[in-house]
């Protein structure tokens, strides 16, 4: 689907662009972008197709709703099934988050290792958990990482998200905690 095809779309993916590039920091960004994501997700249901509710047996799905030709923003609603779980990651962007659907778990991690390049000798302590229900946004920048596995447990039902990114989000690292390392992957996605 176009942004054009949707009024509630055209006119976010509009707004984001416009205030993304007013905001080149990445706090102020996500700030300036949060209350829109939360008027997307009460809009959700008048641009989410059936293509975007897509889900495997195998793990959570990626559906692209948005790439921005200059490769700037990417918006993804993705469907995460009883059990289905992120690998430790960190996103090297800035990002916004809204729950259309179910309860969505987020568990941080924290980097104590001194030198935030390195891609060895990584030390990760467990942070926080935090629960999104249906409403809820959240973001995070990428100074510091933020690091974090999400998902649903295994005894809650499925849940969408759409996640706005400020960047084509085709890689990102991932952690292999008792190794201490990280690499980069690429990541796939379902197109609209």
């Amino acid at each position: 689907m176009s942004a054009a095809a949707s009024p509630a779309l055209a006119a976010f993916i509009a707004e984001a662009s416009a205030r993304s590039r007013r905001q080149p920091e990445p706090a102020d960004c996500v700030l300036a972008l949060a209350p829109l994501m939360l008027e997307l997700i009460a809009e959700a249901g008048t641009f989410l197709e059936p293509q975007h509710f897509r889900s495997s047996e195998a793990g959570y799905s990626r559906n692209l709703v948005f790439d921005a030709p200059d490769a700037s923003l990417s918006l993804y609603s993705i469907v995460w099934l009883p059990g289905q779980w992120t690998p430790v990651h960190d996103h090297g962007s800035w990002g916004v988050v809204g729950v259309v659907e179910g309860l969505l778990e987020e568990r941080s991690w924290v980097r104590l290792s001194p030198d935030r390049g390195a891609d060895v000798d990584i030390d990760l302590a467990r942070g926080g958990t935090i629960l999104l229900p249906r409403g809820a946004v959240t973001s995070f920048v990428p100074n510091p990482d933020h690091i974090h596995v999400t998902g649903v447990p295994a005894d809650r039902g499925r849940a969408v998200s759409l996640h706005l990114y400020g960047r084509t989000m085709s890689d990102f690292n991932i952690y292999d905690v008792g190794a201490r390392t990280r690499r980069r992957i690429r990541v796939a996605h379902n197109e609209s």
